[in-house]
């Protein structure tokens, strides 16, 4: 598995489509649940964590399905937890599962890779 994360337009995508063919592409923001189990690569899984908790089920316990189910898929994670503090308590939760999702992605990974400004950098194993 190979995790990317980093701000949001942060270069993520573009990084990532200079890797792989777009037909690959699965999106967090509307695919299935079938769709991510089989996918290459999954853009906007924080997206995906949203409409998860929006239906009670459990981000956290879906991730680790994930991680077993399609451990070579690529995950593009937007990192959604700095800056100012939501007052809103969904918004909140969001983050801090994303948080926790992003954490359980990472532990998984052979590669975590962040992006900052269009530039890579390999936290965990080596680039693409």
């Amino acid at each position: 598995m190979i995790l990317i994360t980093g701000g949001a337009y942060q270069g993520k995508t573009s990084y990532i489509q200079s890797k792989c063919a777009e037909s690959q592409f699965v999106d967090g923001a509307e695919c299935t649940w079938n769709e991510l189990l089989y996918a290459e690569c999954i853009m906007h899984y924080h997206k995906f964590i949203r409409r998860m908790m929006n239906t009670e089920k459990a981000p956290e316990i879906l991730t680790e399905i994930l991680c077993d189910k399609n451990p070579n898929c690529i995950i593009l994670l937007d990192e959604i937890g700095s800056g100012i503090i939501p007052m809103d308590q969904s918004e909140r939760e969001w983050r801090e599962s994303t948080g926790r999702c992003g954490c359980i992605l990472a532990a998984h990974a052979d590669t975590v890779i962040r992006l900052v400004c269009g530039i890579p950098y390999a936290l965990k194993g080596e680039l693409l």
